[in-house]
């Protein structure tokens, strides 16, 4: 343990990691579902991957984007999500590879 100073200079807020931050990712991939709390004091569920010991937030967008892409290509097993835009304008493209 170091001083306050040297404990304050050292943090790193924990940031909610995103599946758009992966290059890619397994169709097959196991999601669990948490709750959290949002800038209103408002409880929410959401679901999540966790991914070498971090978690990574699913969008909704992103299961109903997948959904499609799976009725018209079944076989599917890996994708690449990208993310554009922020707060609530924020989108998501899921790619097939």
């Amino acid at each position: 343990m170091g001083s306050l100073k040297d404990e304050a200079k050292a943090y790193e807020p924990k940031q909610t990691l995103n599946i758009a931050d992966l290059d890619t990712v397994s169709v097959d991939v196991d999601l669990k579902e948490a709750e959290g709390i949002n800038e209103k004091g408002e409880a929410y569920t959401y679901k999540y991957a966790e991914i070498n010991g971090e978690q990574y937030r699913v969008p909704k967008s992103v299961l109903e984007s997948l959904k499609e892409i799976i009725a018209l290509k079944p076989d599917v097993t890996q994708v690449k999500v990208e993310k554009t835009g922020s707060g609530m304008a924020t989108r998501y493209k899921v790619r097939v590879l």
